[in-house]
């Protein structure tokens, strides 16, 4: 099991900053390139939006960053309920990422070609067809946390649960839209897995998946490095 450590900061304010230090420390440690999978969430757009501050993004090195995206909703690029939209405008438009290394889930045609797709996407910039656990595919994966116990779209009853091979799955039950998400053995692949949880609406929820209840599709993350939860007080009163 991966190492955990859990990090509890004031507010959701405070949690982002400490993130986007945290986050260009490793950054700037890497050799070659740093990938990361982005999620959608008001405390990643918070992240997001610091990151994109003048005096922080002019030390982050952005030319050798990879952008992938750990869930999507199936509505176009430009939709309010869009996560990659929520990053363009939050952190994309600011800073000078190079257009190829930014990697958005596909969003037309049938969710599971989509999703065959993008792992063709994953799987050409890892260099191989199947993940190999000492060699990461992503150096981090930032993930929220529900209230229902899901993370990035592994949500309670659906089939992407079970799915033990694809890198990436569609999500077309109990959901308003349809989804694609990372499945757990593609997040597992990685680093550094870093929760941010803010808010007294998650403190119960947070309490089940810190305890290992595996009902909630969060307690059954897994890294191949170390696990990070960043949280705010309000989470863990």
């Amino acid at each position: 099991m991966a190492e955990r450590a859990i990090v509890t900061l004031a507010d959701p304010d405070a949690l982002a900053r400490h993130v986007a230090d945290w986050l260009t420390g490793l950054a700037n440690a890497a050799t070659g390139r740093f990938c990361i999978a982005l999620s959608g969430g008001s405390t990643p757009k918070r992240l997001f939006e610091i990151l994109a501050e003048p005096a922080n993004a002019a030390r982050f090195p952005w030319s050798r960053t990879h952008l992938f995206w750990g869930d999507e909703r199936f509505v176009p690029y430009d939709h309010p309920d869009s996560n990659y939209r929520m990053a363009r405008l939050a952190l994309l438009d600011h800073v000078p990422v190079p257009p190829d290394n930014v990697h958005p889930m596909p969003v037309s045609g049938d969710p599971a070609a989509a999703a065959r797709d993008y792992q063709a996407v994953l799987q050409a910039y890892y260099g191989a067809e199947s993940l190999d656990m000492t060699r990461p595919l992503f150096d981090l994966v930032l993930l929220g946390l529900g209230e229902n116990g899901h993370t990035a779209s592994l949500f309670p009853g659906t089939a992407s649960l079970a799915e033990s091979l694809a890198w990436v799955a569609p999500v077309t039950e109990n959901v308003p839209q349809p989804r694609l998400t990372l499945t757990y053995p593609a997040i597992a692949c990685s680093k550094f897995v870093a929760f941010l949880v803010a808010g007294a609406g998650k403190a119960r929820v947070l309490r089940l998946v810190l305890d290992g209840d595996r009902s909630q599709p969060a307690a059954r993350i897994t890294s191949a490095g170390e696990m990070m939860w960043f949280t705010d007080e309000a989470a863990v009163t």
